[in-house]
């Protein structure tokens, strides 16, 4: 048996795969977002899961082409964003889960770190904010909390958190709101999803940036 090698090569032939197995589903302007999920999971129930508020794609790549501040619930979530092609765009990505300041406010409000992060990333960032959480319900639910009293207005919310404990509800808060979202609805979800969607978008403005400057 030849297996393929090439990273470009495996990434190209997966995508082969799951536009073939997508078939002729209208999918839309979501399509890229989509696929990237699909890519990083193997799972295909993503083409249901996944609800777009009106226009989020494209409103979204328009942003990231200028620049803007995204701020993670999880290092990991961070870590899987890319960086650099982001960086090439004036962007920057953040994660305050490990800040000492949050630290001590959470553990003295008896809260957790990435729901104090929210309102810590708030007051420390200026500008446009893209939130992606793929793993804490509560900072969703902080989020919410925050924009109900109109202490933020998120250009973008990723609410894909995973779980079983405020996860849905969570989620279900978010949709309720007149803010861009991308919802994973249900159960599923996870830090590697957050990426996945942040990195579909961030190749879609880089792409056309480059197309402008030819």
């Amino acid at each position: 048996m030849e297996f393929i090698t090439n990273p470009d090569e495996i990434e190209k032939k997966s995508f082969e795969i799951i536009t073939r197995q997508l078939g002729d589903q209208p999918l839309g302007d979501n399509v890229a977002v989509i696929k990237r999920v699909i890519h990083t999971t193997a799972d295909f129930d993503y083409c249901e899961n996944l609800v777009f508020s009106p226009d989020v794609f494209e409103r979204t790549v328009a942003l990231l082409q200028q620049g803007v501040n995204i701020v993670t619930d999880t290092q990991m979530a961070r870590a899987g964003i890319n960086k650099r092609v982001l960086e090439k765009m004036n962007g920057s990505a953040h994660c305050f889960v490990d800040s000492p300041e949050v630290a001590q406010i959470a553990k003295e409000r008896g809260v957790t770190r990435s729901a104090t992060a929210m309102e810590y990333a708030v007051r420390a960032l200026s500008g446009p904010i893209i939130f992606a959480i793929g793993n804490a319900p509560t900072a969703l639910i902080k989020l919410h909390e925050l924009i109900e009293r109109g202490v933020c207005m998120p250009a973008l919310v990723i609410g894909v958190p995973v779980g079983f404990v405020n996860v849905v509800e969570s989620k279900e808060l978010i949709m309720t709101l007149d803010v861009p979202y991308i919802v994973a609805k249900g159960r599923k979800g996870g830090s590697n999803v957050a990426a996945a969607i942040v990195n579909a978008m961030i190749y879609e403005a880089a792409k056309r940036n480059e197309e402008s400057e030819k």
